[in-house]
């Protein structure tokens, strides 16, 4: 919505560019102070500045000065929703953080209010930096993204949201791997155990559950854990059995006699009896 309504204001956003240039070319500055300009005319200038300018930082600037000259206007709510977007692109992140939830503070029943909190999730999205760095951005992201999921399943953003908010889930298990992995190379095996624990229990949906109950295989045989072990096979083949950590965990298994079975009274046998009931996964 909010690219069509730039749209619609360019071309009136280039005459208006035009006009003060023309008279900037007379030898002498005398481009319009902003306090002398209508609400419609800063917006169209803010749009023009958007559109064709490499520092989205000046419309957002524009935009935020309708807010100020025309604070109760319906451009002043138009302007608050182009200037979380402004921000955003000029990956300003905090201050479209802000203005978005300016936006969904002062107008939550508008149809943009949805694009506010999307941005907002956005704002945490973007910045989600690679799985060996502090997730705290991707817990943020993960929450604002549930908010548009959540109250606005009919939006346009709604479907983008979802898809968005599985890749951060995916994400904040990708850091349990990377730390389990690097405790098991070191042979500190419980603190291993501990990581892909969690990804088993609570990031069952993502991408890494098969690793992590491979990993949790060839932890448990390290610590001569053979009934966990088992278990964490038996689990892995049921619903894995096609991949390859699936074989690597066989061999590892029937290389001491062992089969993938649940096996003895622990947490993955818990898992299992869920698992074979249809409660888990």
């Amino acid at each position: 919505m909010t690219r069509r309504r730039r749209a619609a204001g360019l071309a009136a956003g280039v005459a208006l560019a035009l006009s003060l240039a023309a008279c900037g070319g007379q030898g002498r500055n005398t481009e319009i102070p902003v306090e002398q300009l209508t609400a419609e005319q800063i917006y169209q200038k803010a749009e023009f500045e958007l559109e064709n300018s490499r520092r989205p930082d000046g419309a957002a600037q524009l935009f935020s000065e309708i807010e100020r000259l025309y604070p109760y206007s319906e451009w002043a709510k138009r302007a608050l929703i182009m200037q979380a977007f402004a921000y955003h692109k000029g990956r300003d992140y905090e201050n479209s953080r802000a203005a978005a939830q300016r936006y969904i503070d002062f107008y939550p029943a508008e149809e943009d209010a949805a694009y506010a909190q999307y941005l907002l999730a956005l704002s945490y999205y973007d910045q989600i930096d690679d799985v060996g760095r502090d997730q705290g951005l991707t817990f943020q992201a993960l929450q604002a993204l549930r908010v548009v999921i959540e109250q606005y399943p009919d939006s346009e953003y709604a479907r983008s949201a979802m898809l968005k908010f599985d890749l951060a889930f995916d994400h904040l298990a990708g850091k349990e791997m990377e730390i389990g992995r690097f405790y098991l190379k070191r042979g500190h095996y419980t603190a291993a155990i501990n990581r892909f624990r969690v990804v088993v229990e609570q990031f069952q949906t993502t991408t890494h559950t098969p690793e992590a109950l491979h990993r949790l295989v060839e932890a448990y045989l390290s610590l001569g854990l053979v009934n966990e072990a088992q278990t964490a096979g038996a689990i892995l083949g049921y619903n894995f059995q096609s991949t390859d950590w699936y074989e690597d965990s066989y061999r590892l298994l029937t290389a001491r006699g062992l089969k993938p079975e649940s096996s003895g009274d622990n947490w993955l046998s818990a898992v299992y009896r869920q698992m074979v009931r249809g409660e888990w996964m």
